[in-house]
């Protein structure tokens, strides 16, 4: 088995062109964790924000969505 030696620099080069084609090849997939990402981001901060407000009454809340159209 032969033996391949290589550079710090050119390892680096590899491995970004190797992530390069791999998000090209994979875009689908990678913009579906993004967005994932994302949104348990905006969930995390509802939440947050939602720790600082009053409580509402469940009843109130079913109602409310009850009369949505």
């Amino acid at each position: 088995m032969s033996e391949i030696t290589v550079d710090m620099s050119q390892f680096k080069e590899l491995v970004k062109t190797a992530i390069v084609e791999i998000l090209q090849e994979q875009r689908e997939a990678f913009t579906e964790i993004i967005t994932e990402a994302m949104e348990d981001i905006a969930l995390v901060k509802a939440i947050e924000e939602g720790e600082s407000t009053e409580t509402v009454d469940r009843e109130v809340i079913f109602e409310a969505l009850r009369q949505q159209p």
